[in-house]
């Protein structure tokens, strides 16, 4: 794995969430920036195998995208991967756009479910991944989720189900950045001890650090002989932008005009792409 382009690639995934939100007037910019270096260390990290030219190759390995409301930041990726041309993501939620709200298969390429209705995710890898097996497909799947999902019986349905079914080419990585939509998870539903429900369920359970590349492109590529593995990504809701950071609010927000400074300075726009970008709003 290059670093350096990794590293490239998520701060350009980053800088282009935000313009899809600027564009649309709005975006889950908090939990697309918290799956952005999960999702940047799986498409250019040398973890998945895909075709952008050839969407349907049958040995692709597969990524549902389960916590829907963080598309951007999948949209983003698939476009810098070759799915399709980075100019489309502007349109982001335009009429007539395909660049839903959350992503819908069908319609964009690389997508490989429909998603937003947050718990079905898991359900829809695991149907992949049981297909494959049984078909003797080379093809590994993988499922993002995020925890705040986890409160869905539906995942806790299919978390019971891979292990039964000896998955070893299913690995879900849940996005845990212990926020969920304007409040602190715990707050909510208390999850804790994560990792030992997971552990009780017949899961091989990694812990990392969900922005540190090399932790996220190791744990991906672990594989268990008949037993599917759960990353557990530490990460932080709104990561990237520093007024965002752990904030609730920033779960569905745009900054204001004194705000916006900060961000073009921490996701590195340039003067010229700040001007043009304030020039074409108005």
């Amino acid at each position: 794995m290059n670093i350096g382009i990794v590293e490239k690639r998520c701060k350009e995934i980053r800088k282009q969430v935000f313009l899809q939100a600027y564009a649309a007037g709005g975006a889950h910019m908090g939990a697309a920036f918290s799956v952005t270096d999960i999702l940047g260390t799986l498409y250019f990290g040398e973890v998945l195998r895909y075709r952008p030219e050839q969407p349907d190759w049958e040995e692709r390995d597969k990524l549902i995208l389960s916590k829907g409301h963080a598309g951007v930041a999948l949209y983003a990726a698939l476009a810098l991967a070759g799915y399709f041309d980075a100019g489309e993501l502007k349109t982001f939620c335009q009429p007539g756009s395909r660049l839903g709200g959350h992503p819908k298969i069908g319609e964009v390429p690389g997508v490989e479910a429909s998603t937003g209705a947050l718990g079905h995710g898991l359900s829809f890898g695991i149907g992949i991944a049981y297909a494959n097996k049984v078909d003797g497909r080379k093809s590994h799947t993988y499922v993002i989720l995020g925890d705040g999902e986890c409160q869905e019986g539906s995942i806790w349905e299919g978390a019971l189900s891979a292990p039964t079914l000896g998955l070893d080419n299913l690995t879900v990585i849940v996005d845990h950045n212990k926020m969920q939509a304007m409040d602190e998870l715990e707050t909510i539903v208390r999850m804790k001890p994560f990792a030992d429900k997971w552990k009780a369920f017949g899961w091989n359970v990694v812990e990392i650090d969900g922005h540190n590349h090399a932790e996220i492109r190791q744990a991906s590529l672990i594989r268990c002989e008949n037993v599917p593995t759960l990353v557990i990504a530490h990460t932080v809701k709104g990561k990237g932008v520093s007024f965002m950071e752990n904030v609730p609010i920033w779960h569905y927000r745009m900054p204001n005009e004194e705000e916006l400074p900060v961000l073009f300075h921490d996701l590195g726009f340039t003067q010229e792409e700040q001007r043009e970008l304030l020039l074409n709003n108005n």
